[in-house]
């Protein structure tokens, strides 16, 4: 049985800033696929890597917001 932990955070900052996976994926200099973003967002626990590597994506769109672990993901 898979493990959902409900919408994360990080789905509604997406979403109020109008950022799509793509856009993660495609600025993200470490290796991010669309899955695993869509995963996050959906509230699959995922790992500590892959929660950074999707920080540090979202740091890169927007750096001047300076988000957190704990701002994106609530687990």
């Amino acid at each position: 049985m898979k493990e959902g932990l409900g919408i994360q955070p990080l789905d509604g900052i997406m979403a109020r800033l109008g950022i799509s996976n793509s856009d993660l994926v495609s600025i993200s200099t470490e290796q991010l696929s669309h899955k695993v973003v869509q995963k996050g967002r959906k509230g699959r626990r995922l790992t500590p890597n892959i929660q950074h590597k999707i920080l540090n994506a979202l740091r890169a769109l927007k750096p001047e917001d300076n988000y957190a672990i704990k701002d994106i993901f609530n687990y």
